[in-house]
Protein backbone atom coordinates (compact mmCIF):
# COMPACT_ATOMS: atom_id res chain seq x y z
CA UNK A 1 0.00 0.00 0.00
CA UNK A 2 1.19 3.35 -0.97
CA UNK A 3 0.98 6.48 0.71
CA UNK A 4 -1.38 7.93 -2.13
CA UNK A 5 -3.94 5.30 -1.48
CA UNK A 6 -4.02 5.46 2.52
CA UNK A 7 -4.36 8.94 1.98
CA UNK A 8 -7.39 8.26 -0.33
CA UNK A 9 -8.92 5.47 1.96
CA UNK A 10 -8.64 8.12 5.19
CA UNK A 11 -10.30 10.92 3.17
CA UNK A 12 -13.03 8.77 2.59
CA UNK A 13 -13.38 7.86 5.54
CA UNK A 14 -13.40 11.03 7.15
CA UNK A 15 -16.12 11.99 4.41
CA UNK A 16 -18.49 9.25 4.87
CA UNK A 17 -17.98 9.85 8.91
CA UNK A 18 -19.13 13.68 8.21
CA UNK A 19 -21.73 13.04 5.90
CA UNK A 20 -23.44 10.42 8.20
CA UNK A 21 -22.80 11.86 11.04
CA UNK A 22 -24.44 15.67 9.40
CA UNK A 23 -28.37 15.00 9.33
CA UNK A 24 -28.16 13.89 13.29
CA UNK A 25 -25.68 17.16 14.21
CA UNK A 26 -27.37 19.98 11.87
CA UNK A 27 -31.07 19.09 13.11
CA UNK A 28 -29.67 19.51 16.71
CA UNK A 29 -27.73 22.46 16.21
CA UNK A 30 -30.82 23.79 14.76
CA UNK A 31 -32.90 22.57 17.86
CA UNK A 32 -30.19 24.01 20.32
CA UNK A 33 -29.99 27.44 18.78
CA UNK A 34 -33.99 27.94 19.05
CA UNK A 35 -33.95 26.83 22.60
CA UNK A 36 -31.14 29.33 23.55
CA UNK A 37 -32.98 32.37 21.64
CA UNK A 38 -36.28 30.97 23.87
CA UNK A 39 -34.23 30.99 26.83
CA UNK A 40 -32.76 34.53 26.25
CA UNK A 41 -36.04 35.70 25.43
CA UNK A 42 -37.49 34.23 28.61
CA UNK A 43 -34.76 34.59 30.36
CA UNK A 44 -35.44 31.21 31.88
CA UNK A 45 -31.73 29.15 32.36
CA UNK A 46 -32.75 26.29 33.08
CA UNK A 47 -30.66 23.46 31.36
CA UNK A 48 -32.75 20.28 31.05
CA UNK A 49 -35.00 22.87 29.29
CA UNK A 50 -31.86 22.97 26.72
CA UNK A 51 -31.15 19.34 27.17
CA UNK A 52 -34.63 17.79 26.75
CA UNK A 53 -35.08 18.93 23.38
CA UNK A 54 -31.60 18.03 21.18
CA UNK A 55 -32.24 14.57 23.14
CA UNK A 56 -35.51 14.19 21.53
CA UNK A 57 -34.45 15.71 18.33
CA UNK A 58 -31.27 13.22 18.21
CA UNK A 59 -33.52 10.03 18.54
CA UNK A 60 -36.41 11.22 15.85
CA UNK A 61 -33.36 11.92 13.15
CA UNK A 62 -31.76 8.53 14.16
CA UNK A 63 -35.15 6.55 13.65
CA UNK A 64 -36.13 8.98 10.76
CA UNK A 65 -31.58 8.89 8.98
CA UNK A 66 -31.37 5.35 10.56
CA UNK A 67 -32.16 3.15 7.33
CA UNK A 68 -30.16 5.48 4.98
CA UNK A 69 -26.76 6.04 7.79
CA UNK A 70 -26.75 2.28 7.59
CA UNK A 71 -26.89 2.07 3.80
CA UNK A 72 -24.27 4.76 3.23
CA UNK A 73 -21.95 2.95 5.97
CA UNK A 74 -22.61 -0.40 4.49
CA UNK A 75 -21.60 0.60 0.74
CA UNK A 76 -18.25 2.08 2.22
CA UNK A 77 -17.17 -1.26 4.08
CA UNK A 78 -18.40 -3.09 1.05
CA UNK A 79 -16.20 -0.48 -1.07
CA UNK A 80 -13.16 -1.10 1.29
CA UNK A 81 -13.18 -4.76 1.18
CA UNK A 82 -13.43 -4.48 -2.51
CA UNK A 83 -10.62 -2.84 -2.25
CA UNK A 84 -8.18 -5.08 0.16
CA UNK A 85 -7.01 -7.74 -2.74
CA UNK A 86 -5.68 -4.36 -4.70
CA UNK A 87 -3.75 -3.27 -2.14
CA UNK A 88 -0.94 -5.91 -2.00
Amino acid sequence: MDSSLALKVTSDLFWTGLLVCLPVLGLTLLVGVAVSILQVITQVQEASLSFVPKLVTAGIAVLAFGPWMLRTLCGFTVQLWARIPGMF
